[in-house]
């Protein structure tokens, strides 16, 4: 279905096309009034895998010609490869930028009658070995992650190329009952019992008023199972995030932050275009970490233009002096259509050093694992057990439902009797999102059912990001038929990268041994927007 194509499941509220007013001009003030008084005391309180992996998928699965090798795929994405990456929380994306509005994959189709072949072979030697082994449980359809989209910032970021929009007379109430209705229907659509963590992310929402994350979440729990202590992230700028917003933002229910702090440069935060200081970056952070401790993270950035290893790790060393429990780092990624884009081929700005980029990682690597930091995924650093449990949904392929101007989500829609994982994803632009909520309840405008091809390369291409790979068990919850030996076992491109020190495959599972060469190797996949990962 391409884009601008209605979904199936858009019916009309009401049954009938009837023409509305956009809420973008004209504010729904009745059901923002109905949202504000339905606001209970609940939520307040007191102050990419590698392209052997791919070929060893369709030998194993029957495909008459292997996909490129692991050689080929990175000399084809050299241009765009980096050592860690963001997924905003509406995108697991590729190994730069945010997870859910993002680019689609590219893949080959399923050929059933070779899987069934390939699977039969695998049971019988299982039978002849004696194995045994009971098949395990499918994927927990009934969970799932939730991801908000606040579409508005107070100005562009010269490197930025989200979906975000510099506000003009916005009526934030229109906004919030358009949020509200697609989260209901949206939960309705997927059948989702339990949200097991919410994602505010985009976007600059901390600009949001915390009555809107309120409302958000008292719909959300309306709904479904909310647990009261499910991990409830805001993203915040300095500039938009005072302590007394913060603390409003923390009785709505948010719980933690996630704090785009980029750089302790003043230079290079003008550079990036951003719209607060070094001094005012750790007086937020100083802020939210009273508020909010052991549950604060910071975004810091590197191989931006002109930036040298010694200064940068300073910048890193000051900021562990300041910082909680979970920091993320994320190599700069040119976008075509952004300002600094423009900068760099123009000559103005010289480009990026990939070589330089790459000692900075692993050297804040070596310093974040000697201050006590867990690095569980290429991008993500936490001490103290203070990993992002939403992120984590997306590392282990969970589902995740998608609501706001261009999110993503990947969920089955078992409420409306589908039995296949759809990607989905929402209407970009604000004003004609709100308009499609209005009509159908929901603004989602692409569909995409993913085949069981498609499923296993995402498990494989977020699975390889983290420490722990992909274990047995929860490989065997997306494909219960053939195990990591059947698809991989036989592999010489597989036996390569393990000679290399590359790979570990063996009782645990599959799992990436050395993550900068790995993520290099990694095709892009893009489940989340450029995006990750949001912390």
């Amino acid at each position: 279905m391409g884009q601008g194509t209605l979904p199936p499941d858009r019916v009309p509220k009401g049954g009938q096309l009837a023409a509305q007013p956009s809420p973008g001009l004209q504010g729904n003030q009745g059901q923002a009034a109905a949202v504000s008084a339905s606001v209970p005391g609940r939520w307040r309180r007191s102050p990419e895998a590698s392209g052997s992996f791919r070929a060893s998928l369709d030998v194993a699965l029957g495909h008459a010609a292997p996909l490129p090798s692991a050689r080929a795929a990175h000399r084809s994405d050299c241009a765009h490869a980096v050592p860690c990456g963001r997924v905003s929380g509406s995108d697991p994306a590729p190994l730069t930028g945010r997870p859910a509005a993002g680019r689609a994959m590219a893949l080959p189709g399923f050929r059933a009658r070779a899987w069934a072949a390939a699977a039969k072979v695998a049971q019988r030697r299982r039978r002849a070995e004696g194995a045994g082994r009971s098949r395990s449980p499918e994927p927990g359809n009934q969970r799932a992650a939730l991801y908000v989209h606040w579409p508005y910032c107070e100005k562009r970021c010269s490197y930025c190329n989200f979906n975000k929009y510099i506000p003009r007379g916005v009526e934030e109430a229109a906004l919030r009952s358009c949020l509200v209705t697609e989260a209901q229907t949206l939960l309705r659509l997927s059948g989702v019992r339990r949200v097991e963590s919410v994602f505010f992310g985009g976007g600059t929402p901390s600009l949001a008023s915390p009555h809107t994350v309120a409302a958000i979440l008292e719909a959300v729990a309306q709904a479904t199972h909310l647990p009261a202590d499910c991990e409830v992230t805001l993203e915040a700028n300095p500039t938009s995030a005072p302590g007394s917003r913060l603390s409003a933002f923390g009785a709505a229910g948010v719980n933690r932050l996630s704090i785009g702090l980029q750089s302790l440069d003043d230079t290079e935060l003008q550079l990036l275009g951003r719209t607060h200081s070094a001094r005012d970056a750790l007086q937020t952070l100083a802020e939210a970490r009273r508020l909010f401790p052991g549950r604060v993270s910071v975004d810091l950035m590197l191989g931006l233009p002109t930036q040298q290893v010694g200064p940068w790790l300073r910048q890193l060393k000051e900021l562990l002096r300041h910082c909680d429990d979970h920091v993320s780092l994320y190599q700069l990624s040119l976008e075509r259509g952004t300002t600094l884009f423009t900068q760099v081929q123009q000559g103005v700005l010289p480009a990026p050093d990939p070589e330089l980029a790459a000692e900075m990682y692993q050297e804040g690597r070596a310093v974040l694992g000697q201050a006590g930091f867990r690095q569980y995924e290429v991008s993500n650093f936490a001490r103290n057990g203070a990993l992002s449990t939403h992120n984590w949904t997306y590392w282990q392929c969970g589902q995740y439902l998608g609501i706001g101007p261009g999110a993503h989500g990947r969920f089955v829609p078992q409420g409306a009797g589908g039995q296949v994982r759809e990607a989905r994803i929402q209407t970009l632009e604000p004003d004609i999102w709100m308009k499609e909520v209005m009509l159908y309840g929901h603004g989602t405008r692409k569909r995409t059912p993913l085949g069981k091809l498609e499923l296993l390369e995402e498990v494989l291409a977020m699975g390889l990001r983290t420490d722990v790979g992909i274990t047995h068990q929860h490989w065997q919850q997306f494909e219960p038929q053939l195990t990591l030996w059947d698809v991989f076992g036989a592999s010489k491109e597989v036996d390569t990268l393990l000679e290399q020190g590359l790979l570990r495959l063996d009782h645990r599972g599959l799992a990436a041994e050395s993550p900068l060469p790995c993520a290099r190797r990694m095709t892009r996949c893009c489940c989340i927007r450029g995006t990750l990962c949001q912390a």
